[in-house]
């Protein structure tokens, strides 16, 4: 079989081992990704800064011997420091930002063997459900409708690996980032359980805990071997996750007796759906059912609306304090063309947060992590939609406009989009988006599962069982490469 057809019909794992049987190279694969790039990311505009000399480097060097060697891998543009892979962090003010030392997170999954080429696009300050940075030249786009977005703010990990450019992709989650994408894009995308994965060294925690790295995927096990690649507390870790008692990977054949699962078919707080979201979720729970889980329709008692404006307020704040941490460290003003609208209006509304403010939202926050808990002792998962609608079309969610508050809380706006992510950030419990759904229109719909805090391996063996009762590797977008036929 040719490169073209084994990257194709091949998730990431199955990729490693034909490298381990020398059936393909590191370099053929790679090759066959900067095809990709150059065939597909004009149109997505998904993949930055790439780094083939980087990529032929690891490659002529040796790389190491993990579970993931050869397969060519892509990082965010945001987080994931690397001395090798210069960052954007989605905003002009931070390009070409410099890393004199390797993050924990990426020294791990370098050590996977993978043959990471090059950053995807991240909306600034990794705000918002979608991914139309500046610093890029224009949005990003979705491979299954190239009017819509793939999400935010994974958003160029969810089109490249969607698009079939990479197997695999690193992403980051502070309020559904790798979850949204998935839903976006009809990927897998899985959020452990807080402080799961490394932070270090250059944070300690991340919007007060609610962000956490992650990866974007076509298959649960990808999504496995990764986290069991990364998973674990670094050095000076401020706060640890409850250890495992396997691995992600070995959780792969769990097959848990009947879960006593909740669903709800509107959002946390009542309202509506779209009819899409709403019989995806349905679908689900049936599915759930025939798999011999008890099924229960049920609202968490929980106070969703005061946690999102506690997280406003809280990823303000974390904005501002990056923003001005870069124009201190370089020591001239701020120019007005270096940053986008909203990060402006987060930075004003960051000004009017006391110190007392910031504490009163982490204590909320914390206090929603109880109420959450308390629901999750009485079922064992919760089933909801991942997103209130379908993908949104580009330009709907960008970032011209400068009253942050309103671009996150007000009518139609980003709560009202993506009502059910955040909550399991605040709460730290494990979470994840599956694909299960398409509109009639094409378009992916995904519904998404949260479990106990620390339940992440019971969590993962749900999601390897519903995978498969009903695959989704091969249903791939519209705009795919087009293998050449000989």
């Amino acid at each position: 079989m040719r490169i073209s057809d084994l990257y194709e019909t091949c998730d990431a794992v199955a990729l490693a081992e034909l490298v381990r049987r020398k059936e393909v190279t590191p370099g053929e694969l790679l090759d066959e990704a900067l095809r990709r790039v150059e065939a597909l990311n004009p149109r997505l505009n998904a993949v930055t800064m790439i780094q083939e000399d980087v990529a032929r480097r690891l490659i002529a060097d040796g790389l190491p011997d993990g579970p993931l060697t050869g397969v060519p891998f892509l990082l965010k543009d945001l987080g994931c420091e690397a001395i090798d892979f210069p960052s954007n962090n989605g905003s002009r003010l931070f390009a070409g930002t410099r890393y004199a030392k390797d993050s924990a997170i990426y020294a791990r999954i370098k050590a996977a063997g993978v043959v990471t080429f090059g950053r995807t696009a991240s909306p600034e300050g990794g705000i918002g459900p979608v991914t139309e940075a500046a610093v890029y030249g224009g949005p990003t786009r979705n491979p299954w409708n190239l009017d819509h977005t793939p999400g935010g703010s994974s958003g160029g990990s969810g089109a490249a690996v969607s698009a079939g450019i990479v197997p695999a992709a690193h992403g980051s989650d502070g309020g559904g980032s790798v979850r949204i994408p998935a839903s976006s894009c009809g990927l897998f995308g899985f959020k452990p359980t807080r402080a799961r994965l490394p932070d270090g060294p250059y944070v300690g925690e991340g919007w007060a805990g609610m962000a956490i790295d992650g990866f974007l995927t076509r298959s649960v096990r990808d999504t496995a071997v990764l986290l069991d690649a990364t998973q674990g507390s670094d050095l000076g870790a401020p706060y640890v996750a409850p250890p495992l008692q396997g691995t992600f990977r070995d959780a792969l054949d769990r097959r848990d007796g009947r879960l006593r699962i909740a669903y709800t078919t509107t959002t946390l707080t009542g309202e509506a759906i779209d009819p899409a979201c709403r019989a995806a979720v349905e679908q689900a729970a049936r599915l759930l059912a025939d798999l011999g889980h008890v099924i229960e329709e049920e609202l968490p008692d929980a106070d969703t609306s005061g946690m999102m404006a506690a997280w406003t307020k809280i990823v303000a704040c974390g904005s501002a304090l990056s923003v001005d941490s870069a124009v201190r460290r370089r020591g001239r003003p701020l120019a007005a063309d270096e940053i986008e609208g909203i990060a402006r209006g987060a930075i004003a509304y960051a000004r009017t947060v006391s110190g007392s403010d910031y504490l009163e939202a982490i204590n909320k926050v914390h206090a929603y992590g109880r109420e959450m808990a308390a629901f999750l002792e009485r079922y064992d998962v919760l089933l909801t939609a991942t997103l209130a609608e379908p993908p949104a079309v580009i330009g709907r969610f960008n970032h011209k406009p400068e009253d942050y508050v309103d671009y996150r809380m007000g009518p139609g706006r980003v709560f009202a989009y993506s009502p059910f992510t955040a909550a399991f950030n605040a709460s730290g419990q494990p979470a994840a988006s599956l694909p299960l759904h398409w509109t009639a229109e094409g378009l992916p719909v995904g519904v998404h599962l949260a479990s106990a805090f620390g339940r992440d391996e019971m969590l993962m063996g749900l999601c390897a069982r519903i995978e498969e009762a009903q695959p989704w590797f091969d249903r791939r977008p519209p705009l795919r490469y087009e293998v050449p036929r000989s």
